[in-house]
C-alpha cells in the first residue's frame, strides 16, 4: 500500500558529515526523532531511513564522471524519490553546504523533490556560519522545487553543551521544525508564529 494512502508516512533523512561521530550525524538524528514523534501524536506511523553520505562518496564521483548512479546511490535516490518528506542536514564549509552535499542533490532527477516537504539543517563551530541555511540551502532546495519547513535548525560546537544532549534553545528549535515537518508531511499547513521583532502598525504611526 503506498505510504501516501495509508498511516505511514516515509522520511529519508540525508546527512553529509564527514566524521563518526559527528555533529552532523547528531543534529540529523535529533530531527529525526522530533519528526517521527510528531507524526505520531498526528495518528501517523513514521518509516525513517538514514542515509551517511561520507558512506556513498565514490558513488556519487563516479556519478560526477558518468552521469550514471552506480549500485547503492541509485537505490537511495530512487527512496529519496518516493519519500514523502525528507530532512537534510550538512555541515558549513567555506560559508556553504559541503560539496558532498550538493553533488548528492546533483544526482537527482530533476523533479526528484518537487512539492516534497523537507526539513533543513547545518552544523559548524560558530553561530556565524548560521546563514548557510538561508543563502544557501533555501535557495537549493527552491529550485529544486521543494517545500521548505519554515524553521530551519543551525547548531553551533556551543549549542551541545557539555553533556552532547543539546541547549534547551536547540532542541526547542528542533522540536518546531520536526512539527512543522510532520504537518507539510500530513497535509496540514504549519501554524505561523508571529515574529518576535514586529511592532505593531499603530505603534509606528505614534512614533512611540
Amino acid at each position: 500500500m503506498s505510504s501516501r494512502n495509508g498511516t505511514t508516512r516515509r522520511l529519508v533523512v540525508i546527512t553529509a558529515g564527514m566524521s563518526v561521530p559527528s555533529s552532523t550525524r547528531r543534529l540529523a538524528d535529533r530531527l529525526a526523532e522530533a519528526a517521527g514523534a510528531a507524526l505520531r501524536a498526528r495518528g501517523m506511523r513514521p518509516e525513517i531511513e538514514v542515509v551517511e553520505l561520507r558512506e556513498l562518496a565514490h558513488e556519487i564521483t563516479d556519478h560526477l564522471l558518468t552521469g550514471l548512479p552506480p549500485g547503492r546511490l541509485r537505490e537511495v535516490v530512487g527512496k529519496v524519490a518516493a519519500a514523502d518528506g525528507l530532512i537534510a542536514v550538512t555541515p558549513v564549509f567555506n560559508a556553504s553546504f559541503s560539496g558532498l552535499f550538493k553533488s548528492f542533490f546533483d544526482a537527482l532527477d530533476r523533479d526528484a523533490v518537487a512539492g516534497k516537504p523537507v526539513l533543513i539543517g547545518a552544523t559548524g563551530g560558530s553561530e556565524r556560519h548560521s546563514l548557510v541555511l538561508d543563502h544557501a540551502m533555501r535557495p537549493l532546495f527552491a529550485y529544486l522545487h521543494a517545500i521548505v519547513a519554515p524553521t530551519a535548525v543551525y547548531a553551533a560546537s556551543a549549542d551541545w553543551g557539555p553533556a552532547r544532549d543539546g541547549s534547551p534553545e536547540l532542541l526547542e528549535r528542533v522540536e518546531r521544525a520536526g512539527g512543522e515537518l510532520a504537518d507539510l508531511v500530513s497535509g496540514r499547513l504549519p501554524a505561523r508564529r508571529p515574529d518576535r521583532d514586529l511592532v505593531p502598525f499603530e505603534e509606528l504611526v505614534s512614533g512611540g
